[in-house]
């Protein structure tokens, strides 16, 4: 997750943004890689990153929020879904959030 002003609505869940783990610039396997031995979800815009890693070799979930654009008012309306899968999005898989 990129944006902080998206991430600060995330309530209820331990949340960084790529850039404030320090981690900006680095490629996506090397974030899944760091992200697993951290967190439990890695929540993401980039479409091509279900078909760039092989994400079953990783311990984490990764969910794939799909607006119309990354800006944040397209991004809001994901919130609700959002919430609602973070403690059950499946380890090893990409779910898909979408309007």
């Amino acid at each position: 997750m990129h944006d902080q002003r998206f991430a600060k609505d995330i309530q209820g869940h331990e949340v960084l943004t790529v850039p404030q783990a320090g981690w900006a610039g680095i490629k996506n396997g090397e974030l899944l890689t760091r992200a697993q031995t951290q967190f439990d979800v890695f929540v993401t815009v980039d479409r091509n990153l279900a078909f760039q890693q092989n994400i079953p070799q990783f311990t984490i979930a990764v969910i794939l929020l799909q607006a119309q654009t990354n800006r944040l008012k397209d991004l809001l309306p994901l919130l609700p879904k959002l919430l609602q899968i973070l403690t059950t999005a499946p380890k090893g898989e990409v779910t898909h959030v979408n309007p």
